[in-house]
């Protein structure tokens, strides 16, 4: 494996080839090799894990009317209930809702994302492997803020596609649609708690990703199937973390994008969700985000060391 580094835009840490900081090749430029290895392998995590993403938006969706069970006379729907739900109303295709604009979202938000890591370590002058725990949260702020910034639109589109609440046709539909009704404010809704969740989600990840590799002694990375496992559990000890910290800020970007009039900025939303549901509010689907960020780490892992070898990117 490489000394140097790198993250995809949904926060997975991944070892880049050797030749993408030096590389010989004359034919493809580093970044390119990365965009193209990092969108195959999240095109598939996106599309295997969709359904987690989807129950994760309609745990959070506040008008989300389900039959569930009554705690302290407030409904609280889980993930099994939303689960049945979806699969009963909308057949198991129905798990699949809002794939498009992920699909859209994730592929060019690895190249925007690749692309200004490997500028801003360029400049750094350091590999990911040389970063302190400051410097490794503060490239993976500024790296993904500039990628969430580029893709507001498609994130929107991709929540409202998956809450069930907004019927659109098309990607193109839905932001003509937006466009229309809501204007550029509409097609940027949610953009601060879109960029408190992500943007320190990546630079936590990076932070602890890196932080617990560099705490394993390096005589277990010798040997192909032991690096593996190590890399293995540094994503997934990250990824839980990091999910839980910014979770949070998920809810809130959730609930105004999917109802812009009733929570024109954080503040309101934060108040409604802490008066509904209490602190816990904030943590709705934590779990399957959770799931699907461990889990989409672990794929991430196994589909990218494939596809670098089958076409030799490494």
């Amino acid at each position: 494996m490489s000394q140097s580094e790198a993250i995809f835009p949904n926060g997975w840490a991944i070892d880049t080839p050797p030749d993408l900081k030096n590389s010989t090749d004359k034919d493809y430029h580093p970044v390119f090799k990365a965009f193209l290895a990092g969108s195959f392998s999240g095109t598939f995590s996106t599309i295997l894990f969709q359904p987690l993403d989807l129950v994760k938006t309609r745990l959070q969706n506040s008008s989300q009317h389900v039959v569930a069970a009554a705690v302290n006379s407030r409904i609280q729907p889980g993930m099994i209930t939303i689960f049945s739900n979806i699969i009963r109303q909308e057949h198991i295709i129905g798990l699949w809702r809002g794939m498009v604009p992920s699909i859209a979202r994730c592929v060019p938000g690895v190249g925007i994302y690749f692309s200004s890591l490997h500028w801003l370590k360029a400049k750094s002058g350091k590999t990911t492997a040389d970063l302190g725990a400051f410097e490794a949260m503060m490239l993976g702020v500024v790296a993904r803020t500039m990628s969430g910034v580029a893709l507001i639109p498609i994130t929107v589109i991709k929540t409202r596609y998956e809450s069930g609440v907004y019927k659109y046709n098309s990607l193109g539909g839905a932001l003509k649609a937006i466009y229309r009704a809501e204007g550029l404010r509409g097609l940027s809704c949610g953009l601060g708690p879109t960029l408190a969740r992500d943007a320190p989600f990546s630079g936590l990840y990076l932070m602890f990703y890196t932080q617990s590799k560099q705490s394993i002694p390096k005589e277990w990375m010798q040997t192909p199937s032991a690096a593996s496992m190590v890399h293995f559990s540094c994503g997934i000890v990250a990824g839980i973390a990091a999910s839980l910290a910014t979770n949070p800020a998920d809810v809130l970007k959730t609930n105004m994008q999917l109802y812009p009039d009733k929570f024109p900025n954080a503040y309101n939303a934060a108040v409604y969700v802490h008066q509904k549901y209490g602190i816990k509010g904030y943590f709705k689907g934590a779990v399957p985000r959770m799931l699907r960020r461990t889990l989409m780490a672990a794929m991430a892992w196994t589909v990218f060391e494939e596809i670098t070898r089958s076409i030799g990117l490494k």
